[in-house]
């Protein structure tokens, strides 16, 4: 399947969140946790899947942001003017 983004056309498939969280280079828990608290949309089909460009969607908007505490995302300026 193939989705339209800015004009050009991208291959829409889908990634277990095993995929996820070894591109985020995470651990699996940490990814449902992202899911859970709504910082990455996922779709259960047997288990819990994420598209890929969802997921390009979150490294892109994640960028410059501290996800260590999912309840409070700080941008890492933020941190840094604290320090």
């Amino acid at each position: 399947m193939t989705e339209i983004q800015g004009g050009v056309k991208v291959e829409l498939y889908l990634l277990t969140v095993k995929d996820v969280a070894e591109r985020l280079k995470v651990n699996v828990n940490y990814v449902y946790e992202l899911i859970k608290k709504g910082h990455l949309e996922a779709l259960k089909l047997g288990s819990m899947k994420v598209t890929n460009v969802e997921l390009d969607r979150f490294i892109t908007s994640a960028s410059g942001s501290d996800f260590t505490d999912l309840d409070n995302v700080v941008s890492l300026e933020t941190l840094q003017n604290k320090n």
